[in-house]
């Protein structure tokens, strides 16, 4: 076994500088989530019970199997928007009946689960994970349709989520919609295009326009009952295909459903499995507050794989990217790691070499990224450092196998792109509260800002304006500053949620079981290259 050597001193007063920092992150990350699970405050979710009704969480908690996971998705969506933190719906991958699913759950204590534009991107990038891994999706509907307010940011777009059903039914995924409530207008296509539905009595509400707007337009009197209720539908129109008798019944015929799916995996099975010989809770002190600061991602790997067993691959050539294979909860993995931060072109060749071999060998990549960029400057530029990062990137673009990221620290310039970031949709991609993502770093844009400025005041023959400069670079600063933390990240659904460190070996672990579900992509089509 090539068993990792920790080097982290946790005695060092910079590594407990370093877990304080941490924690106080984790503080506040606790307190933004803790307003996602608040819904639309204690008046709207003491209405919501007052009704008989169960929360969305609670409709979750009872759909999964007692004592399993539950991976929840994007929690912080919409955060610093003017909308609600969460995005008034729920998302996750949870166990049912011993399957996984992604489960999306409106909240309808937020603005009667209304869905504005962080609610459909969520919904969306919902739906994705399900086609992507062959994961049955579990709609738990009660929502009043749109935020009419934003409808111009929601209706178009907003039809993919029917697109996106019809497209996982003809995939052989399985959708099942539980309509708790009402589900009017366009969110009836939900049932409307779901391969399951089961409605709750005298509860569900689903008609494409409610007793109101039939009256304007054709002046007929209907009530909400005979115009859409449940008993109608599982009587008359055939759209319920279970009549449940309350939610708890409803959820019960949910994992009925799934029990008789008889779904199986038809991706690799864990091998055997072993704990790291390090312990998790030292994550807390890896990663300093100031990102300028390398640290080693080994660290970091010895506390998540299997054993801590990691075979480096070339350990001399590329320093500042680690790379090598390990297993993490029996699953093989290849795993790309930013050592110094900068990427320059050995770096690049290295793991464009790597990500051939990985795909040769079917085995999925963990990105743990740390990066501010590729190199630049004069030297580097004439040994070609464009075609060595195009050469990592098209490897990334290109790699056939799932992709799983995790931004540790800096995730800065082009170097994002080339870690697998975002654009280059990794089947799943989660952060530290530690992480930070921009175009460059806000000091560097700043004095980039400045000196172009200055430029362009000499070429005019102005005398510039110094005062200006420094109040134009505090500003820019602190802009970017606010603009690259990952609250503010995850809050866009730049990532799938910001993770405490000590879960990332559960998190990953989760995305592997998931990742599993489908079948094996097929190969690149094309050899490695050595570069």
């Amino acid at each position: 076994m090539s068993v990792i050597t920790s080097r982290l001193d946790t005695s060092a007063a910079e590594y407990e500088a370093r877990r304080a920092a941490m924690l106080a992150k984790l503080a506040e990350l606790t307190a933004e989530q803790e307003k996602a699970v608040g819904g639309g405050g204690e008046k709207y979710v003491d209405r919501h019970r007052a009704r008989g009704k169960l929360l969305a969480r609670e409709r979750i908690e009872l759909l999964i199997d007692q004592d399993s996971p539950f991976l929840e998705l994007s929690p912080l969506a919409a955060w610093g928007s003017d909308f609600p933190v969460g995005a008034s719906v729920v998302t996750g991958i949870g166990v049912i009946e011993g399957v996984e699913c992604v489960i999306v759950a409106n909240d309808p204590t937020v603005r009667g689960g209304a869905s504005n534009p962080w609610t459909l991107r969520k919904t969306l990038r919902a739906a994705d994970i399900a086609l992507r891994n062959r994961l049955p999706l579990i709609n738990l509907v009660e929502s009043g349709g749109a935020d009419l307010p934003t409808q111009k940011e929601i209706f178009i777009p907003g039809g993919q989520i029917f697109r996106d059903l019809t497209r996982l039914s003809a995939a052989g995924i399985p959708t099942i919609a539980l309509v708790f409530g009402n589900s009017t207008a366009g969110g009836a296509y939900v049932p409307g295009m779901s391969d399951h539905v089961v409605m709750v009595k005298e509860r569900a509400k689903v008609f494409l326009g409610g007793p109101p707007l039939v009256k304007m337009a054709t002046g007929e009197e209907a009530d909400d009952e005979s115009l859409g209720g449940a008993e109608m539908h599982a009587r008359d129109s055939g759209l319920a295909d279970h009549l449940a008798a309350d939610e708890h019944d409803a959820l019960r015929i949910g994992r009925r459903i799934v029990r008789r799916l008889d779904w199986h995996k038809l991706g690799r099975r864990p091998g055997s499995a072993e704990d790291p010989r390090y312990d998790e809770d030292e994550l807390l002190g890896v990663v300093p507050e100031d990102l300028r600061v390398p640290f080693d991602p080994r660290e970091v790997i010895a506390r998540i794989v299997d054993a801590s067993d990691f075979d480096e691959f070339k350990p001399l050539y590329g320093a500042s990217l680690v790379t090598g294979w390990a297993k993490l909860h029996g699953y093989p993995i290849g795993v790309l790691a930013n050592a110094q931060g900068v990427l320059f072109g050995a770096e690049s060749q290295k793991a464009a070499q790597f990500i051939q071999l990985a795909n040769q060998s079917r085995t999925p990549l963990l990105f743990l990224q740390n990066t501010t960029g590729y190199m630049v400057g004069k030297d580097y530029e004439r040994a070609g450092i464009i075609k060595h990062g195009s050469m990592m990137i098209n490897a990334v673009a290109n790699s056939t196998v799932p992709h799983i990221t995790i931004v540790l620290g800096a995730s800065y310039g082009a170097g994002n792109y080339g870690m697998c970031g975002r654009a280059f949709d990794p089947r799943f991609l989660f952060a530290w509260p530690s992480a930070k993502a921009a175009v460059m770093g806000p000091v560097q844009l700043a004095g980039v800002l400045s000196i172009v400025g200055r430029a362009a005041a000499e070429s005019r023959g102005q005398v510039y304006d110094e005062e200006g400069d420094a109040a134009m670079r505090a500003m820019v600063e602190a802009q970017i500053e606010a603009e690259s933390l990952a609250f503010f990240l995850s809050g866009r659904l730049y990532d799938d949620g910001v993770i405490d460190p000590r879960d990332t070996r559960t998190v990953v672990g989760l995305c592997l079981s998931a990742i599993n579900n489908a079948a094996e992509p097929e190969p690149a089509g094309f050899g490695v290259f050595r570069m």
